[in-house]
């Protein structure tokens, strides 16, 4: 009789089944079919808006679009969340201080591109600053009027802070429900100090009535589109980019530090080091995606920083399934699909929707949608070896009885 290889005993959940069956090295059917999706929608979305008729039931409207593209947007905070808290066991609800400041970068940019068609026709100064007598243009505004600089610093700003926050942080070994506490602080912070108007940056009323991005109309439906395929672009290039490091050497030491850090440490392996550069990178996809989420939405305020966002996005990561990258993006879609029709139906219960969806999830679905669909596919996978293992051992049995 050939021998059998060991392996779990059937309905036994390891800790790694999820990255084993996600975006492991044996298959990506999840993520295969989430760029299937975002391929299907980049063109889909410019015929449905274009080509057929706005009489048509098929017709997707500009409000349509706007929505897609926030929720994908949405989507990128939630994979940059994902990436740390599911992998490397980092828990930030301050995520939403990174998203925050990409955004406010491309609402700089796009500011300056108002020019003299402002309310008060000042070709240098935004209205804001001429309505609060600012005299001269801040020096940290000066080269948002060039796209390249403004897209530099959508990465650079965000990346910094992360950059900062992170080797303090984890430098003194703070982690758990500490580094998470501090985050929170860390989101809240600036929020306060972005209300003040004597920090340049539009106060209580932030940035908006934008008019074009680079000399194209923001309230063109044309320009939707196209950002709308831009933003599928990047959510895609961002998915491919964690799972790259997942699968990566580098990823199974992340892993290592989320089961077991002080053994990791032990090994000899920087763990600090493995934990600043990931959070940095979590830091720019999260900045990328606000940065993109501004000139669809069309405003950028400083109530993007409340602490309220970022624990959403917890929300997010644990409904799809941490551990996963596209079972967040998938909790993402979802749970902001059921925010659009509940503060439309029942405004007075979305609060407290939410927070029982995260209650339940936590009690009943602790790894997710995407895990509790792994975990069924794992039993019947195991259901179906036992058969066939038994099949195969009753077959030969009978030959030995025939000799």
């Amino acid at each position: 009789m050939s021998e059998r290889k060991p392996g779990p005993a059937p309905g036994l959940w390891r800790r790694t089944t999820l990255v084993e069956r996600g975006v492991g090295r044996k298959g990506d059917r999840g993520g295969t079919w989430l760029l299937s999706i975002l391929a299907a929608l980049a063109v889909a979305a410019p015929v449905l808006n274009q080509a057929v008729p706005a009489s048509s039931a098929f017709h997707l409207s500009a409000f349509g679009i706007t929505l897609i593209g926030k929720y994908m947007c949405y989507a990128m905070l939630a994979l940059s969340l994902d990436l740390i808290w599911g992998y490397c066991g980092i828990l930030s609800l301050g995520h939403a201080a990174f998203f925050a400041l990409g955004g406010y970068a491309m609402g700089m940019y796009l500011m300056r591109e108002i020019g003299p068609r402002g309310v008060y026709g000042n070709p240098i100064l935004p209205d804001f600053m001429v309505f609060l007598n600012y005299k001269s243009l801040p020096w940290f505004w000066h080269g948002f009027n060039h796209f390249p600089v403004a897209l530099l610093m959508m990465v650079l700003v965000p990346a910094l802070l992360a950059l900062v926050f992170g080797w303090f942080a984890f430098r003194s070994r703070v982690t758990g429900v500490y580094f998470s506490i501090i985050t929170q602080a860390l989101t809240y912070a600036l929020m306060l100090a972005f209300f003040r108007n004597d920090m340049g940056f539009g106060g209580n009323n932030g940035f908006t009535d934008f008019k074009d991005i680079l000399g194209f109309d923001l309230h063109s439906d044309r320009t939707r589109v196209v950002l709308l395929m831009v933003t599928a672009a990047a959510l895609a290039a961002g998915y491919m980019a964690c799972r790259a490091i997942v699968r990566s050497r580098a990823g199974r030491v992340i892993l290592a530090i989320r089961d077991a850090e002080s053994r990791t440490r032990f090994l000899g392996y920087p763990v600090e080091s493995f934990k600043l550069w990931l959070f940095v990178f979590s830091g720019i996809v999260a900045g990328v995606a606000g940065a993109l989420y501004v000139p669809q939405v069309g405003i950028i305020n400083p109530s993007e920083f409340s602490p309220i966002n970022s624990i959403e996005a917890v929300v997010w990561v644990a409904v799809g399934g941490r551990g996963t990258l596209y079972g967040a993006i998938a909790g993402a879609v979802l749970v902001n699909y059921a925010k659009t029709y509940l503060t439309g139906a029942f405004p007075e219960v979305w609060l407290y929707a939410l927070g029982s969806l995260f209650v339940l999830v936590t009690l009943f679905l602790p790894r997710g949608i995407v895990g509790l669909l792994l975990a069924r596919g794992d039993k019947t996978r195991s259901r179906e070896e036992a058969k066939s293992a038994a099949a195969a051992a009753g077959s030969e049995e009978a030959e030995v009885l025939k000799k």
